[in-house]
Protein backbone atom coordinates (compact mmCIF):
# COMPACT_ATOMS: atom_id res chain seq x y z
CA UNK A 1 0.00 0.00 0.00
CA UNK A 2 1.20 3.49 -0.83
CA UNK A 3 1.38 6.18 1.84
CA UNK A 4 -2.26 7.01 2.75
CA UNK A 5 -1.31 10.36 4.29
CA UNK A 6 -0.72 13.56 2.44
CA UNK A 7 1.88 16.06 3.58
CA UNK A 8 -0.10 18.59 5.69
CA UNK A 9 2.08 21.51 4.54
CA UNK A 10 1.45 20.66 0.90
CA UNK A 11 -2.29 20.27 1.54
CA UNK A 12 -2.41 23.60 3.40
CA UNK A 13 -0.64 25.35 0.53
CA UNK A 14 -2.97 23.73 -2.02
CA UNK A 15 -6.07 24.78 -0.02
CA UNK A 16 -4.70 28.33 0.10
CA UNK A 17 -4.09 28.28 -3.66
CA UNK A 18 -7.58 26.85 -4.26
CA UNK A 19 -9.07 29.59 -2.10
CA UNK A 20 -7.24 32.32 -4.02
CA UNK A 21 -8.36 30.83 -7.34
CA UNK A 22 -11.96 30.48 -6.12
CA UNK A 23 -12.11 34.10 -4.94
CA UNK A 24 -10.48 35.26 -8.20
CA UNK A 25 -12.63 33.22 -10.59
CA UNK A 26 -16.10 32.97 -9.00
CA UNK A 27 -15.81 35.69 -6.34
CA UNK A 28 -16.99 33.30 -3.61
CA UNK A 29 -15.32 31.67 -0.62
CA UNK A 30 -14.77 27.93 -0.32
CA UNK A 31 -17.81 26.16 1.10
CA UNK A 32 -20.16 23.31 0.44
CA UNK A 33 -23.10 23.49 2.83
CA UNK A 34 -25.13 25.34 0.19
CA UNK A 35 -24.41 22.59 -2.35
CA UNK A 36 -25.45 19.95 0.19
CA UNK A 37 -28.65 21.85 0.94
CA UNK A 38 -29.38 22.07 -2.79
CA UNK A 39 -28.79 18.35 -3.21
CA UNK A 40 -30.98 17.43 -0.24
CA UNK A 41 -33.72 19.73 -1.53
CA UNK A 42 -33.54 18.03 -4.92
CA UNK A 43 -33.82 14.62 -3.21
CA UNK A 44 -36.79 15.82 -1.12
CA UNK A 45 -38.76 17.26 -4.05
CA UNK A 46 -40.11 13.94 -5.38
CA UNK A 47 -41.41 13.08 -1.91
CA UNK A 48 -42.57 16.47 -0.61
CA UNK A 49 -43.21 18.38 -3.81
CA UNK A 50 -41.55 21.54 -5.07
CA UNK A 51 -43.91 23.85 -3.15
CA UNK A 52 -43.17 22.19 0.22
CA UNK A 53 -39.43 22.30 -0.40
CA UNK A 54 -39.60 25.96 -1.47
CA UNK A 55 -41.61 26.93 1.62
CA UNK A 56 -39.37 25.03 4.06
CA UNK A 57 -37.09 27.44 5.95
CA UNK A 58 -34.15 25.03 5.67
CA UNK A 59 -34.29 25.06 1.88
CA UNK A 60 -35.60 28.63 1.47
CA UNK A 61 -32.31 29.98 0.07
CA UNK A 62 -31.77 27.00 -2.22
CA UNK A 63 -35.28 25.89 -3.14
CA UNK A 64 -34.41 25.36 -6.79
CA UNK A 65 -31.34 23.14 -7.15
CA UNK A 66 -28.90 24.42 -9.76
CA UNK A 67 -25.54 23.38 -11.14
CA UNK A 68 -23.74 26.41 -9.77
CA UNK A 69 -20.41 26.89 -8.02
CA UNK A 70 -21.63 25.33 -4.74
CA UNK A 71 -22.90 22.17 -6.39
CA UNK A 72 -19.83 21.80 -8.59
CA UNK A 73 -17.54 22.35 -5.58
CA UNK A 74 -19.42 19.62 -3.68
CA UNK A 75 -19.24 17.15 -6.58
CA UNK A 76 -15.57 18.01 -7.17
CA UNK A 77 -14.75 17.42 -3.50
CA UNK A 78 -16.37 13.98 -3.55
CA UNK A 79 -14.61 13.01 -6.79
CA UNK A 80 -11.30 14.43 -5.55
CA UNK A 81 -11.50 12.53 -2.25
CA UNK A 82 -12.30 9.32 -4.12
CA UNK A 83 -9.40 9.78 -6.56
CA UNK A 84 -7.04 10.66 -3.71
CA UNK A 85 -7.96 7.48 -1.82
CA UNK A 86 -7.53 5.42 -4.98
CA UNK A 87 -4.15 6.96 -5.85
CA UNK A 88 -2.67 6.36 -2.41
CA UNK A 89 -4.13 2.84 -2.17
CA UNK A 90 -6.24 3.61 0.90
CA UNK A 91 -9.71 3.21 -0.65
CA UNK A 92 -11.89 0.51 0.81
CA UNK A 93 -15.62 0.40 1.30
CA UNK A 94 -16.33 -0.90 4.78
CA UNK A 95 -18.63 -0.37 7.73
CA UNK A 96 -15.98 -1.66 10.16
CA UNK A 97 -14.11 0.62 12.52
CA UNK A 98 -11.68 -0.61 15.13
CA UNK A 99 -12.17 2.49 17.29
CA UNK A 100 -15.97 2.18 17.15
CA UNK A 101 -15.95 -1.56 17.83
CA UNK A 102 -13.65 -1.17 20.85
CA UNK A 103 -15.82 1.59 22.32
CA UNK A 104 -19.39 0.63 21.39
CA UNK A 105 -19.41 -2.96 20.20
CA UNK A 106 -19.65 -4.62 16.79
CA UNK A 107 -23.08 -3.30 15.67
CA UNK A 108 -22.65 -1.92 12.15
CA UNK A 109 -26.26 -0.75 12.09
CA UNK A 110 -25.75 1.31 15.26
CA UNK A 111 -22.58 2.82 13.79
CA UNK A 112 -24.20 3.74 10.47
CA UNK A 113 -27.21 5.29 12.22
CA UNK A 114 -24.91 7.29 14.52
CA UNK A 115 -22.82 8.47 11.54
CA UNK A 116 -25.93 9.46 9.58
CA UNK A 117 -27.45 11.35 12.53
CA UNK A 118 -24.13 13.07 13.21
CA UNK A 119 -23.98 14.19 9.60
CA UNK A 120 -27.55 15.50 9.71
CA UNK A 121 -26.81 17.49 12.89
CA UNK A 122 -23.61 18.95 11.45
CA UNK A 123 -25.27 19.91 8.16
CA UNK A 124 -28.26 21.45 9.93
CA UNK A 125 -25.91 23.44 12.16
CA UNK A 126 -23.97 24.60 9.11
CA UNK A 127 -27.17 25.88 7.53
CA UNK A 128 -28.17 27.66 10.75
CA UNK A 129 -24.72 29.27 10.91
CA UNK A 130 -24.98 30.17 7.21
CA UNK A 131 -21.75 28.34 6.47
CA UNK A 132 -19.77 25.18 7.01
CA UNK A 133 -16.29 24.25 8.18
CA UNK A 134 -14.70 25.25 4.91
CA UNK A 135 -16.77 28.42 4.61
CA UNK A 136 -16.34 29.74 8.15
CA UNK A 137 -13.09 28.09 9.12
CA UNK A 138 -10.90 28.05 6.04
CA UNK A 139 -12.28 30.99 4.07
CA UNK A 140 -13.06 33.03 7.20
CA UNK A 141 -9.56 32.57 8.61
CA UNK A 142 -7.95 33.35 5.26
CA UNK A 143 -9.87 36.64 5.27
CA UNK A 144 -8.76 37.23 8.89
CA UNK A 145 -12.42 37.34 9.97
CA UNK A 146 -12.92 37.15 13.74
CA UNK A 147 -15.90 34.83 13.16
CA UNK A 148 -13.68 32.37 11.27
CA UNK A 149 -11.11 32.24 14.06
CA UNK A 150 -13.82 31.93 16.72
CA UNK A 151 -15.42 29.14 14.70
CA UNK A 152 -12.14 27.20 14.51
CA UNK A 153 -11.51 27.56 18.26
CA UNK A 154 -15.03 26.40 19.13
CA UNK A 155 -14.90 23.58 16.55
CA UNK A 156 -11.65 22.15 17.93
CA UNK A 157 -12.76 22.53 21.55
CA UNK A 158 -16.09 20.83 20.75
CA UNK A 159 -14.31 18.03 18.87
CA UNK A 160 -11.92 17.38 21.75
CA UNK A 161 -14.76 17.41 24.30
CA UNK A 162 -16.91 15.10 22.16
CA UNK A 163 -14.02 12.66 21.64
CA UNK A 164 -13.31 12.62 25.39
CA UNK A 165 -17.00 12.00 26.17
CA UNK A 166 -17.43 9.29 23.56
CA UNK A 167 -14.09 7.52 23.75
CA UNK A 168 -12.58 8.51 27.08
CA UNK A 169 -8.85 8.73 27.54
CA UNK A 170 -6.78 6.67 25.17
CA UNK A 171 -3.85 4.73 26.60
CA UNK A 172 -2.38 4.24 23.13
CA UNK A 173 0.26 6.60 21.82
Amino acid sequence: MKNPRWNPYLVGALIGLLSILTFSIVNKPLGMSTGLAQASGACAMPFLGADKVASNTYWAKTAIPTWDYSTLFLVGTVIGAFLSALLCGAFKFTADSTVWTESFGPSKTKRLIAAFLGGVIILYGARLADGCTSGHGISGCLQLAASGWLFFIVMFASGILTAKLLYGRSTQA
